[in-house]
């Protein structure tokens, strides 16, 4: 009994701890096309443990950017997701459309990986060879 109160508590705490990435910025093309306005960025190790796990959704302004990784996971997750891989200089390597859960997916060559939500790379066209700008601090109006 005082074994389970004790892995209670430890539990709390690391909920406390692993709660969500601090840095937000904006995912830009180089044209200066918006791609994702709202993106929270994942860079410590409890930050990338979490991810999107334990959301219900990601709206079409989110995402996350999980650095350094080159493959991620979708166990625990309870929706789709777009998955960009960026290498050292933020170029696409790879493009995974909707990356339903419980399912695994990397890239040779990638640095960081960009989750978005589910049919947002088609809707922007993105394809492998574009760079990216990650440009930090309060996000742009869209025009």
């Amino acid at each position: 009994m005082r074994s389970a109160l004790w892995v209670g508590r430890v539990l709390r705490r690391i909920a406390i701890v692993v709660s969500v990435a601090r840095e937000t910025i904006t995912v830009e093309r180089e044209s200066g096309e918006v791609l994702c306005e709202r993106c929270l960025v994942a860079d410590t190790f409890w930050t990338r443990l979490r991810g999107l796990m334990g959301r219900n959704e990601l709206t079409a302004d989110e995402g996350l950017l999980i650095r350094p990784a080159g493959s991620v996971h979708t166990f625990f997750m309870r929706f789709a997701i777009d998955v960009v891989f960026l290498d050292r200089n933020d170029g696409v390597v790879k493009v995974v459309s909707g990356l339903r859960p419980w399912r695994v997916a990397a890239a040779r060559r990638a640095r960081r990986v960009l989750e978005l939500s589910e049919g947002v790379c088609a809707r922007a066209g993105l394809a492998v060879g574009e760079r990216l700008e990650l440009v930090p601090g309060i996000p742009k109006r869209r025009a």
